[in-house]
């Protein structure tokens, strides 16, 4: 298990102790220690017990909770309370806006074991009236259970990428494969993963390969139905395997792959694939009189009319990345130091670090203030002359405040050498407001990159709404760059936006938001639906040489 798993694990025993009445300082003790060991910069697991216990905070009775969780991933005790508690109770743990102590009233008083009982509460009023709740509580209860049952059953790319590859693998090994390809949402790299999906073509019965996917898979029944056989892998994750003959192989690929509005577009574009053996992709589209395009791009947007015209763009790849911005050190919220951060952007072949830690209204992450931000230059340039061929620019996620203007005065923007612009704080806003605060802090001559523009977090919390062609029309008056922000429950600005903005001539930035050093691999989930948008490395500000970005944030810094 990861510190972060450790950490969920010893959270949640708190939150059902917490539920269940149990001693307070009991209670505490556990919270502290989830907190503690998920900002622990040494992975636990590869720890000795005897190390584990010189952890502050971190005492002989919790260590022995921490040795059975990496034995068995879970504690005796954890057990107990889970098996006390309805599943349907445990699920509301998952419902913003309530913790432990209102699961309990909903659970102990009003008799509601389930999230389906709960939100039929909501609608009948009854959470109004209740003690402790009200009218918002109630709305807001009602609007995030509905809001998780829009995402049920729906996974992280990044999350459930891996169980992809791992099942390529698994039907791999099947002796008698012999096409085989991903397809689907998960092969065009899409954010948000319904189910996985695979083109195979087999040389035997399909009775033969069915027994083999029961077997390897340790599933009991299966689907199937028009050449398509389709079963959960643990009990969750929908597989769908496509089977086609192998002169058929590359045309089942090429309609399995494209989303149904990719190929309704070139239906009405009066064109129609002529049935015959391919050997490549790239031979329909030329068949067809398009110019090839990629599986990432194979949405139903501009795609169709670019490749018509020979446009399309020549899209970014993870090796056109020269450098790393908007990443966060121990100075804030980060788990390893800067020097940490830039020797292991400099071993991932990286030319230089943007370090952008959190801004002094951000308390909640250790923000900076005036000095701490003047101790981290002074270590910045001693770095810059110690760490040769490689360079740390000067970067803060400056908080948007509530009125748009930016943390900090102009003396002290005047000390950086970019600045990332984000809202961290009241995110329940309307439409007007939160344009109010972007647009203030696009038009504010310092801010040279926008921020995970939404706030949103991929099946977690809907981001505040805005009008994104007209945030992107204001990052183009005034020559503000705008971020792809990298983590994989972000990916904030939405590719969809992307082609609107490159039309706009706005420059982005894939950023990973890096709090720890692995943190920078995420630039890889950025890539991924940055190529989806369309986006081409002369368009990314990080693609840019560390000589190339230098003269850009010199040019780009008012006089």
């Amino acid at each position: 298990m990861t510190n972060s798993q450790l950490s969920d694990k010893l959270k949640w025993f708190a939150d059902l102790s917490e539920l269940h009445q149990q001693n307070s300082f009991k209670i505490r003790s556990y919270t502290s220690a989830a907190f503690r060991i998920d900002k622990y910069p040494t992975q636990l697991s590869t720890m000795a017990i005897a190390e584990i216990e010189k952890i502050d905070g971190i005492g002989k009775s919790m260590v022995a909770k921490i040795e059975q969780l990496l034995a068995t991933g879970s504690f005796d005790e954890l057990n107990e309370l889970e098996n006390k508690t309805p599943q349907g109770v445990q699920q509301m743990f998952a419902i913003k806006g309530i913790g432990p102590k209102k699961i309990a009233y909903i659970w102990n008083e009003l008799g509601i074991e389930n999230t389906g009982e709960l939100l039929y509460a909501c609608n009948e009023n009854r959470l109004a009236q209740a003690k402790g709740f009200g009218v918002k509580t109630q709305e807001s209860i009602k609007k995030s259970i509905e809001f998780n049952l829009a995402n049920a059953n729906k996974f992280h790319f990044a999350k459930i990428e891996q169980l992809a590859n791992d099942a390529f693998d698994v039907l791999n090994t099947f002796d008698y494969t012999t096409q085989l390809s991903l397809t689907g949402a998960i092969r065009r790299n899409c954010e948000i993963i319904e189910s996985l999906e695979y083109c195979i073509s087999v040389a035997c019965d399909t009775d033969i390969l069915i027994e083999f996917l029961k077997e390897k898979f340790s599933i009991n029944t299966v689907l199937f139905e028009n050449n398509t056989i389709q079963f959960k892998l643990h009990n969750t994750i929908p597989i769908i395997v496509y089977l086609s003959s192998e002169d058929d192989f590359i045309t089942q690929l090429f309609h399995t792959t494209a989303a149904p509005n990719h190929l309704v577009k070139i239906k009405n574009n009066h064109t129609s694939i002529p049935t015959k053996t391919y050997t490549s992709e790239e031979e329909i589209y030329k068949e067809i009189g398009l110019q090839y395009i990629e599986p990432e791009m194979r949405e139903g947007y501009n795609e169709i009319e670019l490749a018509k015209t020979n446009k399309l763009p020549k899209l970014i790849t993870y090796g056109d990345l020269k450098g790393t911005l908007h990443n966060h050190s121990t100075y804030s919220d980060g788990l390893n130091t800067l020097e940490e951060m830039a020797v292991y952007a400099k071993q991932c072949g990286f030319q230089y670090l943007g370090i952008c830690d959190h801004s002094k209204a951000a308390q909640y992450a250790g923000g900076l203030n005036e000095a701490a931000i003047e101790k981290q230059h002074q270590e910045i340039n001693s770095l810059n002359k110690k760490l040769e061929g490689f360079k740390i620019f000067k970067g803060i996620e400056c908080d948007i405040l509530g009125d748009g203007s930016l943390d900090y005065n102009e003396d002290t923007w005047k000390t950086f050498d970019f600045i990332v612009a984000s809202i961290h704080s009241n995110l329940k806003m309307t439409e007007e407001k939160a344009m109010s605060r972007l647009l203030k802090a696009i038009e504010n001559p310092y801010t040279t990159i926008l921020g995970h523009p939404t706030g949103r977090l991929l099946l977690m919390r809907e981001g505040y709404p805005i009008d994104a062609k007209k945030m992107i029309d204001a990052c183009a008056a005034n020559g503000v760059v705008i971020e792809i922000n990298a983590h994989p429950y972000r990916l904030d600005l939405d590719w969809r936006y992307i082609d609107y903005a490159l039309n706009k001539s706005v420059m982005l930035s894939i950023n990973p938001d890096a709090h720890h050093t692995e943190g920078y691999h995420d630039m890889y989930y950025g890539v991924c639906v940055a190529r989806k948008g369309g986006l081409s490395s002369s368009m990314c500000l990080n693609a840019f040489t560390v000589s190339e970005i230098e003269n850009y944030f010199t040019k780009r810094k008012p006089k």
